[in-house]
Order: C-alpha cells, then structure tokens, then sequence
C-alpha cells in the first residue's frame, strides 16, 4: 500500500541535513550492486539510441543498476515518444504555415489542439520525471554528491555518487 505525502528523503540526507520531524531513519536501506544492464528489445529506435547516450554517463557516476533497467527504459521510450511525436509536428508545420500544426480543424470545421501537442507534452513529462529519478536534470544533479580522485580533474568525475 502507497504511503502518503512527500517521497522519503534517502538516508544519506538525514545525515547531512539532521532530522527536524525526528523520522524513524533507515538504517538498512538497501543498496543494490552497480552494473550496466542491456535495453529491453521493446524499446523504440529513438529510445534506444537514448539508452546508449545516457547508460554509459549514469555508470561512470555510479549511477545505475540492474534494478534501474525498468526506470530507465521507461524514460527512454517516453524520451522516444516525445521525439516522435515532435517529429510528426514539425512535417505537419512545413505544411501549416498559419498554425504550425499546432491546431487541426474538426469534422465539424472547429479548430481544435493537434493531439500531437498533447501526446509530446505528456510523453516530455514523463521523461522529465524519470530523468530527475537518475540525476539527469540540473535540479535533480544539484542533490547529488559525487566524489572525485585525487588528480581527476572536474570534467572526468569518477566514482560513485551519492545523495547528500
């Protein structure tokens, strides 16, 4: 059963931040091996060429996990489907020049929002959503604390990242 209110903050920022609501911390949070799982073949053609763009930066950051292969397909084929659909409104706009192809007209002669437009907000939500869960975002990267090497410099962060 779903609990309510806010997602739980991770333990490791009980640690840094305190405990103000004095919450029962985890302190056997599980923590799964690190690894680089293959795409799922149901995945469109954009979403996987997504997959192979953003795997390999999320394992360099410690980032990725077995477990995480369903979360980050599900980003990919939403990132696929944005693609998509952004894809067929830019066609239909070379055609539209009064509305881009931003509306349609209705049986009826009604203009009305292409459910296109609606289709690629929906699908850059989602992907929004689930690139936050991997520190994909700039929001999202500014919760995370990655240690790097002595002598690495900052661009080639290594290591393993860690909410702060």
């Amino acid at each position: 059963m779903a609990t309510r209110g806010p997602k739980p903050k991770p333990s490791h920022l009980h640690l840094v931040n305190g405990n103000p609501g004095k919450r029962a911390r985890n302190t056997r949070e599980a923590k799964p091996p690190l690894a680089e799982p293959t795409p799922p073949p149901h995945l469109s053609d954009d979403a996987k060429v997504e997959w192979g763009r953003v795997m390999s930066q999320l394992t360099k950051c410690g980032l990725m996990t077995e477990i995480d292969r369903a979360a980050l397909a599900a980003y990919c084929q939403a990132y696929g489907r944005w693609v998509q659909a952004e894809r067929a409104l830019a066609e239909m706009a070379k055609r539209d020049l009064l509305t881009s192809g931003l509306l349609i007209k209705t049986t009826g002669g009604n203009a009305i929002q292409n459910p296109l437009v609606g289709t690629a907000n929906k699908a850059m939500e989602l992907m929004l959503k689930a690139a936050a869960e991997f520190g994909m975002t700039p929001s999202a990267r500014s919760r995370i604390n990655v240690d790097i090497p002595p002598g690495a410099s900052q661009p080639e962060k290594q290591g393993a990242a860690r909410f702060f």
